[in-house]
């Protein structure tokens, strides 16, 4: 049999039957497979490309005034679950709802961002202890203990200009002296030696033993107690001794005179708070008053104090209300009484003003019942 095409054979079967009888079948396949694939994915692109560009991510609502963010939240949700048609795309979600807050533990004792040293702060015109305190996220009786030598222990002694430590921590701030060991430090501030050899800004070394003279520790979660002056408690019938009576204005006591009825009227006009509150670095109120506004005695009693006072609390009275009961008046402008004086309920007594430690007219008020310190607003009259 022939293998020669017939004559019959249309020009491209004697084409293709040659091309076969010469070995190319395979390769012409193989190619015409390849071109046939490339040409299928054009037209998927082509295609994909018409309708890219009509698909939109869907948006959220925008969040109305009154509206929480769960329910918003719902409601964008619903929108894409009926809209079955679009392909489903999420914008950044994240955008549209309120960025959570991250409560501030005010005790911890992590330092504040990773800080392991102690910054300083210049106070500014207007700042209080307290604010200092909050602004960095540490108790106020840190800044006490931080800052002995500037403050003394007295958040009256807070001035513009002043420039204080700041610690990484809550705890105190220890200047060492020759012969200190970290064992009697630790005993003082009620903590573990591994506390402060562990602080890393302490540079204790390996063994954490060796401590340079004229340099600070800081000794994390570390207390002691405040070393302010207080004002002594003189008991009308009491004869004042030479330590008690070191102050211009304290009476030599011995006195006789009215007794209190226990129940205390306010001695300012206005009944809000104007500076410290009442806290364990602040035994008394600071209450509102303008200067020269008008203070009166809380109770009956018998004036055991009038006069200058060097110790912070500036023009001072006290009164002795014969029960066991003592009221404080300071930072006054001038006082209206005199020693041994017997005043009642209501009386004008002096007039409020800023002398001593003071920034600003105030009173500050303290009530101490058999020498102990009571909170004003616990027994103040409505």
């Amino acid at each position: 049999m022939s293998n020669q095409p017939s004559s019959s054979q249309s020009p491209l079967a004697r084409i293709w039957a040659d091309m076969v009888a010469a070995g190319w079948r395979e390769p012409i396949w193989r190619y015409a497979s390849h071109g046939l694939m490339l040409a299928l994915l054009g037209a998927v692109v082509a295609v994909s490309g018409m309708d890219v560009a009509s698909w939109r991510a869907p948006q959220l609502p925008p969040v109305a005034e009154g509206v929480s963010a769960a329910s918003t939240t719902e409601t964008a949700v619903e929108t894409l679950a009926s809209n079955s048609s679009e392909p489903p795309t999420f914008g950044p979600l994240v955008a549209e709802l309120p960025a959570l807050e991250r409560a501030a533990d005010v005790h911890t004792l992590i330092a504040t961002q990773g800080r392991t040293q102690v910054i300083t702060y210049t106070v500014q015109a207007g700042d209080t202890l307290l604010g200092i305190a909050g602004r960095f996220n540490l108790k106020p009786e840190t800044l006490l203990w931080g800052n002995f030598f500037t403050l003394k222990d007295d958040p009256h002694s807070l001035r513009p200009g002043q420039v204080l430590n700041i610690l990484p921590v809550d705890g105190t701030y220890h200047y060492v002296t020759a012969g200190n060991t970290l064992e009697q430090i630790a005993r003082f501030y009620n903590v573990a030696p591994e506390a402060i050899a562990g602080w890393p800004s302490n540079n204790l070394g390996v063994d954490g033993q060796t401590l340079t003279p004229n340099t600070y520790l800081v000794v994390p979660g570390g207390t002691r107690a405040l070393q302010s002056w207080q004002l002594p408690s003189l008991p009308r019938t009491a004869r004042a001794s030479a330590r008690t009576a070191s102050n211009f204005g304290q009476c030599p006591g011995g006195y006789t005179g009215i007794i209190g009825a226990g129940t205390f009227v306010w001695p300012t006009q206005a009944r809000t708070l104007s500076g410290y509150d009442y806290a364990n670095i602040h035994r008394g109120v600071d209450l509102r008053a303008n200067l020269n506004d008008p203070i009166v005695a809380v109770d009956a009693g018998v004036v055991t104090y009038a006069g200058w006072n060097d110790w912070g609390y500036g023009n001072l009275v006290v009164i002795d209300h014969g029960t066991g009961w003592e009221s404080v008046y300071a930072h006054l402008n001038q006082w209206n009484v005199q020693c041994g004086q017997s005043v009642n309920q209501g009386e004008l007594i002096g007039l409020a003003g800023s002398t001593g430690n003071s920034s600003g007219s105030h009173l500050h008020f303290e009530l101490r019942n058999g020498g102990v310190y009571v909170n004003p607003w616990s027994v103040l009259l409505p």
